[in-house]
């Protein structure tokens, strides 16, 4: 007879998993044992269990399966926190498996106890402690089924004992539900007659869409309409679209903003966009999504479609009109091709030594000379494989991301782009290319973020997980200080110190090669993709580069100059 390790090791395996991420210990030791001598399963041992968190739920939402991960007893667990609720708010289906302080000592504040159910209790969908080796099938079949269904996190807590207890026979049944959820088609009905009566309409393109590529461009050319994708839509929608227009928000551009602006009907489809700021005011607003609490809670809406988007854009075609005046779409792209082009001139390592404007604007956002992030940015999208999958960091390193990574062909994108953590690219990465050691991962990471979790660089290297980390060194928490700067505040405790990254990452045994020059950048790169290893990319960007949004008030655009003034006064008399 199998024990309760046994058991619950088989039972994952048996629904596809194939790597369990986490640290050894105590309590633990039972089930990473069955993991041991279970050839179907592999054991990456991290460094840190927020590192593993984050792994699994990047491998949750590439691959559709349930990513697990493991942390014993009290601090173990306590650390895989940050990397769930991302999994929670990325609704990737993740199970976490938690030690425990043997079954005599619960309650009796022994040495490392925590209250796993208790701390637990707002992350997880399911959180249950296994306290005898007959709850095991009906606990374990709870989490899995609520961590695939929901999808989201799961957390069963296992005492070290129980672990090794024999367990009843289980035979694992889970039940995926993939069906798309048909919308209701007098709401179609009336969606349509609100098309017909518009003008001029803008889409707003989220997630949601990502498998109605087709139909959705039949339906933006139907309309003349431009289309706001959000960061999570690139994937999917925007390589090879005459009709996007890029982002919103903080990482957006004026295209954008006027796209949303100039329209009398915004219809937004698979997209649960959070920053209601930068919703346009005044609109008629018609929202897609498959999930009824989405519809209406960032912004109001007239007439709310419950249903998946491919069915509801397929429905929606044949009952609306064609726009006969396309100027809408003309006047949104044009600002979009003309932006475009100036943030390529930035790209350019050449252009703060070319021409007297670029060296009048270098002398105040680049004294320095140092490498644009733009110009690294870009030189990766030339040389990453379109199948490679991407990862960033929260903060600026998504922001050259979003503005110069084109995702062509079949590449993917992950990042903690609703909790919005720090150090989540790295680990992330891990995760990728452990689902996929020949193919190519890259990670956009900031130096605060990489710096956060450093000690999983090793994982890289011990793995053999050959993973590509662009590093945009800039000595700064870089979102940050602009918040300050825009907020009329000069720069404070964002600064991080001159490290060098890359040898850091040679100390560990990973290639790492640093990058000061602007004049190297491109060779650099090239030869990072050539490289059969993990590589880090420790390249030396400029501190000052200035990302605004698309829309900047008049009081913030006055605040960043008194915050640059300020800052010039405090370092000359300094």
């Amino acid at each position: 007879m199998a024990n309760v390790a046994e058991t619950l090791v088989d039972a994952i395996a048996e629904l596809g998993v194939r790597t369990v991420w986490g640290v050894v210990g105590d309590a633990l030791n039972p089930i990473t044992d069955a993991i041991r001598r279970d050839e179907r399963l592999e054991w990456i041992g991290v460094r840190h269990e927020e590192a593993g968190a984050f792994a699994a739920g990047a491998q949750a939402q590439l691959s559709g399966t349930l990513g697990v991960c493991m942390g014993t007893v009290g601090p173990g667990s306590l650390h895989l926190l940050n990397g769930l609720y991302d999994a929670k708010k990325s609704h990737a289906p993740v199970l976490a498996i938690c030690g425990q302080v043997p079954l005599a000592e619960i309650g009796s504040d022994f040495f490392q106890e925590v209250d796993n159910d208790a701390a637990f209790s707002d992350v997880a969908e399911f959180c249950r402690t296994v306290t005898s080796p007959d709850q095991l099938s009906s606990l374990l079949h709870q989490a899995i089924q609520l961590a695939i269904d929901t999808p989201g996190v799961a957390v069963l807590t296992i005492p070290g004992d129980v672990g090794a207890m024999e367990a009843p026979e289980f035979e694992p049944r889970f039940v995926r539900t993939t069906e798309p959820v048909i919308p209701d088609p007098q709401q179609l009905r009336q969606a349509a007659e609100m098309i017909n009566e518009a003008s001029k309409v803008t889409l707003l393109v989220g997630q949601g869409a990502r498998d109605a590529r087709e139909e959705v461009l039949k339906l933006a050319e139907r309309l003349y309409a431009p289309m706001v994708l959000t960061l999570k839509a690139k994937e999917g929608i925007e390589a090879d679209n005459p009709f996007e227009v890029g982002q919103s928000g903080l990482i957006g551009n004026p295209a954008a903003q006027h796209a949303f602006e100039d329209c009398d009907l915004l219809l937004i489809l698979g997209s649960d966009f959070p920053y209601t700021d930068w919703y346009p005011k005044g609109k008629r607003v018609i929202q897609v999504d498959r999930r009824a609490a989405h519809i209406g809670r960032r912004v109001p809406v007239e007439i709310g479609v419950v249903g998946d988007v491919g069915l509801s854009v397929t429905a929606l075609l044949p009952q609306v009109n064609p726009k006969p005046d396309d100027r809408h779409l003309h006047g949104a792209r044009s600002r979009y091709e003309t932006w475009r082009e100036h943030q390529l001139e930035l790209a350019n390592p050449e252009h703060d030594t070319r021409g007297l404007i670029q060296k009048i604007r270098t002398t105040f956002d680049n004294p320095d000379e140092r490498i644009r992030p733009e110009a690294v940015a870009v030189a990766v999208d030339r040389y990453a494989s379109d199948k490679a999958v991407f990862t960033s960091d929260t903060g600026m390193s998504t922001v050259w991301l979003a503005r110069f990574v084109t995702m062509r062909g079949t590449r993917r994108l992950i990042g903690s782009y609703n909790l919005g953590s720090m150090a989540n690219a790295m680990p992330q990465a891990l995760g990728a290319q452990a689902l996929d050691r020949g193919g190519e991962v890259v990670a956009f990471c900031g130096d605060g973020g990489l710096t956060m979790l450093m000690g999983d660089l090793i994982t890289a290297v011990t793995q053999k997980l050959p993973v590509r980390l662009v590093v945009f060194n800039n000595g700064r928490l870089g979102m940050v200080k602009l918040e300050q700067e825009q907020a009329g505040l000069p720069e404070f405790g964002t600064k991080l110190g001159d490290i060098d990254i890359a040898a850091i990452a040679r100390a560990v045994g990973m290639h790492g090669v640093r990058i000061e020059q602007p004049e190297d950048l491109d060779q650099a790169i090239h030869d990072a993709f050539e490289h059969p290893g993990p590589v880090l990319l420790d390249i030396v960007t400029n501190p000052d580069e200035i990302s605004l949004p698309p829309k900047t008030k008049p009081a913030q655009a006055w605040g960043f100059a008194i915050a640059k003034l300020t800052e010039t006064l405090e370092s000359r008399s300094g």
